[in-house]
């Protein structure tokens, strides 16, 4: 089995060396991450200019991009021998709910699912213990199953660890994502030449954090095993859209 490696907290994140040590001896483990932290890229792709790739020790390889910059560029040019999934992580925080919007994480592993590969996404909810060492066992875990699951086209499974040793975790719940509520404000400053400038604000609290929610699940000491789908369409809403349309067009015919 060849896996590749990849995260959004750069390649020197204690998270990925933990996801690394903790795969060893799987198959064949390639490490394609960002040179720095890129929380919150998303599923940028850099197309303004061209890509950098830097050898570390150990086989690491870094690239001057974001998240899916990386796991693109491995997949379609850096490897000859093609991979069999993608596993981003070990995040240093949490990707609940809508995070996964937002997240370079979730997005390294969605650029592997539309390149044709299964992909993974784990984050360890950190309360600041660290135990990468307990979200590494359990991607092990599921990589090893005697029943492996497939989740179907276009779908990745995005995992969130509670932060507690491995022998206090619940076991594992599968969840639907759950919703923050609004953000906090944007945090004003001023520099040292007097410009102001601005912190985006911490993320809101889980406010849809029910039963049933990879919130509640987290909370509970389980790991949160969530399908994500990334077809976005909103599929209840296309018949009476229809209707609506439909609607516009008789008024384009009377004239209107």
């Amino acid at each position: 089995m060849r896996i590749l490696l990849s995260n959004d907290d750069g390649v020197h994140s204690p998270g990925l060396v933990a996801l690394y040590e903790g795969l060893k001896g799987m198959g064949d483990l390639e490490v394609v991450a960002p040179d720095r932290d890129h929380s919150g890229a998303s599923n940028a792709l850099t197309l303004n200019r061209p890509l950098t790739v830097e050898q570390h020790p150990g086989g690491f390889r870094s690239v001057d991009g974001t998240p899916t910059d990386c796991v693109h560029l491995a997949v379609n040019g850096l490897f000859r021998e093609p991979f069999d999934r993608v596993v981003s992580g070990i995040n240093t925080h949490a990707n609940l709910g809508d995070d996964i919007i937002y997240s370079g994480t979730v997005a390294a592993a969605t650029e592997g699912r539309h390149l044709g590969l299964p992909a993974i996404a784990v984050s360890l909810v950190s309360e600041g213990r660290n135990h990468f060492d307990t979200a590494a066992r359990v991607v092990r875990m599921l990589l090893e199953s005697t029943r492996p699951f497939v989740l179907g086209p276009r779908s990745i499974l995005n995992v969130n660890v509670p932060d507690l040793p491995w022998e206090e975790l619940a076991g594992f719940r599968v969840t639907r994502l759950g919703d923050r509520e609004r953000a906090e404000g944007a945090v004003p400053m001023t520099c040292p030449r007097g410009k102001e400038r601005y912190w985006i604000g911490a993320a809101g609290k889980g406010g849809d954090a029910g039963p049933g929610t990879d919130f509640h699940a987290v909370s509970q000491g389980y790991v949160s095993l969530t399908p994500v789908h990334i077809d976005m369409t909103r599929h209840d809403s296309l018949v009476s859209l229809r209707s609506w349309a439909d609607s516009l067009q008789t008024s384009m015919g009377d004239g209107a």
